[in-house]
């Protein structure tokens, strides 16, 4: 389950990653609305549990080395951990659409911290086999799938439509920084203290997430319904909002062949980096160092933002930071060595979250509320669905081929995945999209006040973050 770059909602999304029509691609003028309290508690959570994300994304990989050198379990170990979108994605989006999107993630945080805690005990009582541990991370991607639906969700309900671009780029610059930069070293740390560390405290920090949550984050936060549907009728709503959609299908497509061959190339990458007998031969303990970079990337990349999409074409910016991609990968196999894997790895980081940034403030601006968690559902049903299957080649084509052959056709794969969005979706495209969007006049307000189950609103301005 090595971290690899993604496009966080493929529209990445995402991850990867709002202005009026007249400001879709140039960007904001200047937001002066401030993002508010309940944003920053929910910016906070979201380090809480990215932090935890960081030490399990980092730590279950190298544990697994500690079990087998198989490439093959390597990648189903990556595998488990994205099985759950393609299975959960759509049910997900739904859950998050018909209910109290903060109750959803709380849930999902809990019950993350409980599973947490179960699998540090079986690491203390030297119980935790390879099987244990893969079912661990599938479980573990369960409590994803609804704690990322329901926290993205919730990102347009606490922030000002205007500052949309700002609050995303914070999220997964936040995302970044504790997944990777902070995470991943603590991870190597903990697994020299023991397995039970590298499982035991990311529960407590889930179980402070949580508390965090309830206590930062008031309100209830269930989306407005207008009328009665049926569970399976909202599933086929939002697959259908998706696939007919003039940008969000060329990207929830482009982009989920982007993470497929993403994660097949990082699905078993440490096995090019780490460990006697690989190219690198770099030290266990050091690698979360190396991909630490990423974080760094990140955080220029979020500061970033909102100047370039201010003065260049969002899309332009966009594109150029999905193709950046491209060579990047090939990198570590034409020069494999500490300080060109550094340079590639900061680079990566911030053209990644620039990317995720801006594809996630669109999406957000171009759907209506109503269907946010649906959509979000469907495309990363299929961005993230994607992904295990991913991973499942890459050991199978690294098994058989090796890692060379396997890091040039992710690459090649890579290229002709940005061409499809690149091809189809222009300026007029997404203008007339956030014109098609009812929710605009609704949701371009100045407070960021939230509706209960009734409609009715639960507060009123924010104060200053």
């Amino acid at each position: 389950m090595t971290t690899a770059p993604t496009h966080q909602d493929t529209v990445r999304a995402q991850p990867a990653p709002a202005p009026v029509v007249a400001d879709a691609l140039p960007g904001p003028a200047a937001p002066t609305e401030p993002v508010g309290p309940r944003f920053t508690a929910l910016l906070t959570t979201t380090g809480l549990a990215n932090l935890g994300d960081g030490i399990v994304q980092m730590g279950a990989p190298l544990v697994a080395l500690t079990l087998t050198r198989s490439p093959g379990q390597i990648a189903l170990l990556s595998a488990a951990a994205w099985l759950p979108w393609l299975v959960l994605g759509l049910v997900g989006g739904v859950v998050v659409d018909r209910t109290d999107r903060r109750v959803a993630q709380v849930v999902a945080l809990g019950a993350r911290a409980a599973l947490l805690g179960v699998g540090a005990w079986l690491a203390l009582t030297d119980a935790l086999s390879m099987p244990a541990l893969v079912v661990l991370v599938l479980l573990y991607g369960v409590t994803e799938v609804f704690a990322d639906l329901a926290q993205t969700a919730l990102v347009p309900d606490v922030v000002p439509r205007s500052r949309l671009q700002a609050a995303n780029g914070r999220l997964i610059a936040v995302q970044q920084v504790t997944n990777t930069f902070v995470g991943g070293p603590v991870a190597g740390g903990l697994l020299a203290l023991g397995t039970g560390w590298v499982l035991g405290l990311p529960a407590g920090l889930a179980v402070i997430a949580v508390l965090l949550l309830l206590r930062g984050v008031p309100g209830r936060y269930r989306a407005e319904r207008t009328q009665e549907s049926k569970p399976v009728a909202d599933v086929r709503e939002g697959l259908r909002y998706v696939v007919h959609h003039p940008v969000l299908r060329p990207f929830v497509i482009g982009g989920g062949v982007m993470n497929m061959a993403s994660t097949a190339y990082f699905s078993v990458f440490v096995l090019w980096v780490v460990g006697p007998g690989s190219r690198m031969e770099m030290r266990a303990e050091h690698f979360p160092l190396v991909t630490a970079v990423l974080a760094v990337g990140a955080v220029v990349g979020s500061l970033l933002t909102e100047t370039l999409v201010e003065r260049l074409p969002e899309l332009a910016v966009m594109y150029g930071c999905w193709l950046a991609c491209v060579p990047l990968m090939v990198v570590p196999l034409v020069a494999p060595t500490v300080p060109a894997l550094v340079a590639a790895m900061f680079v990566l980081g911030l053209t990644n979250t620039i990317g995720n940034t801006i594809s996630q403030s669109l999406r957000q601006r171009i759907v209506p509320r109503a269907l946010l968690g649906r959509t979000t559902g469907a495309g990363r049903t299929i961005g993230y669905g994607l992904m295990p299957i991913g991973a499942l080649l890459g050991g199978l084509v690294a098994e058989h081929a090796g890692l060379p052959a396997l890091f040039v056709g992710a690459t090649v794969l890579t290229a002709l995945a940005v061409a499809y969005p690149l091809l189809t979706v222009h300026r007029g495209t997404v203008a007339a999209a956030e014109a098609a969007n009812t929710d605009h006049a609704a949701t371009d307000h100045t407070t960021t006040d939230h509706t209960t189950t009734d409609g009715t609103a639960t507060d009123g301005h924010d104060e200053p973050a």
